[in-house]
C-alpha cells in the first residue's frame, strides 16, 4: 500500500540510502518502502531536481558535488553579470573587421554579442551562432554584422539550436575564432558542459575555427560536468573574471593555458 509514510520523510530516507550505498535500484526502493516503481521514480525525480542525487538508468547515484545541474538562460542572466560583461568586452575586442566568428550559446556569449554591437568600428563581420538570444542581440548591428543561425532543433533552456541539422553548417565553414561557453573548466578534465546535445555542437564549433576562446565566469573554474567539449590543449585562450579561484588559475597557467582575467568596470 502506497503512502505508508509521508512523502517528505520517505524521500529523506531514500536520500540517506543513496548516500550510504552510492547506488540504489528503483526496484529495491519499491520493495523497501512498499510503493510502486512509478512513485519511486517521482521521488527520485524530486530529489534530482533539488540537486541531491543523480538519476541513472534503473536507479540513482550520489551526486558528485563537482558536477553541475543545468540552469536556464534566465536563471543565469544575473549571476556574475558584471564579470560576464567584462568578459564580453574582452572577447569582442579580439574580432577584426572582415572576419568570421562563431558564437556559442549562454549568458557569457550573449554578453559578447552585446559588446560586438557596441563596437561600431566593426564592419563586414559574419557571426555564426546556435543561440537565438545572441541573434536577437546582434540584430541591432545589421548590416555591419551578418548574423547566420545554424538551424536545428530548439532547446528551450538556453534558447539553443542543436542537431539534427545544427552541425551541418558548422562542418562546412572556416571561422577565425570560436567563442565557447561551458559549465566547467578543470585542470585535469578540461572543458565540459552539462548538456550532451549542446556539447556536441560546441565540439563542432571548436573544429570549425582556427582559434578557440573559452569564456567562463569564475564560478565555472574547477568544476566538472558530464559532457567533454575539449581538452585544455585544444584551447587557445581562456577568458574569465576576478572571482576565478587563484589556485585553479595557477594550475591552468602551469599547464600552458593562456588565461585572461577581464576586469569589470566600476562606478
Amino acid at each position: 500500500m502506497e503512502e505508508v509514510i509521508p512523502a517528505a520523510l520517505r524521500r529523506d530516507r531514500m536520500l540517506e540510502m543513496v548516500r550510504e550505498r552510492e547506488f540504489v535500484k528503483v526496484a529495491d526502493l519499491s520493495s523497501i518502502f512498499g510503493i510502486s516503481e512509478v512513485t519511486v521514480r517521482t521521488d527520485l525525480a524530486s530529489l534530482s531536481g533539488q540537486g541531491l542525487l543523480e538519476r541513472v538508468h534503473g536507479g540513482a547515484v550520489v551526486r558528485d558535488p563537482n558536477f553541475m545541474v543545468e540552469r536556464s538562460f534566465e536563471e543565469e542572466l544575473d549571476a556574475y553579470a558584471a564579470e560576464k560583461a567584462a568578459i564580453g568586452r574582452a572577447a569582442a575586442g579580439l574580432i577584426r573587421s572582415g572576419e568570421t566568428a562563431i558564437l556559442d550559446v549562454g549568458t557569457s556569449a550573449a554578453a559578447i554579442a552585446r559588446a560586438i554591437v557596441a563596437r561600431e568600428d566593426l564592419v563586414d563581420v559574419s557571426i555564426f551562432t546556435s543561440g537565438l538570444s545572441n541573434a536577437l542581440e546582434l540584430e541591432a548591428a545589421i548590416p555591419r554584422i551578418s548574423v547566420i543561425l545554424t538551424g536545428g532543433t530548439l532547446r528551450p533552456k538556453q534558447h539553443s539550436l542543436v542537431d539534427p541539422m545544427a552541425g551541418f553548417i558548422l562542418e562546412n565553414i572556416n571561422a577565425v575564432t570560436a567563442f565557447i561557453g561551458c559549465n566547467g573548466v578543470h585542470p585535469e578534465y578540461g572543458i565540459t558542459n552539462v548538456n550532451l546535445p549542446e556539447a556536441e555542437i560546441k565540439r563542432k564549433m571548436v573544429a570549425a575555427a582556427q582559434r578557440t576562446v573559452v569564456v567562463a565566469d569564475g564560478s565555472k573554474l574547477g568544476n566538472i560536468s558530464v559532457a567533454k567539449i575539449a581538452d585544455l590543449a585544444d584551447v587557445d585562450q581562456l577568458m574569465t573574471g576576478p572571482s576565478a579561484p587563484t589556485g585553479v588559475v595557477t594550475q591552468l597557467v602551469e599547464l600552458g593555458v593562456q588565461v585572461e582575467i577581464a576586469q569589470p568596470e566600476h562606478g
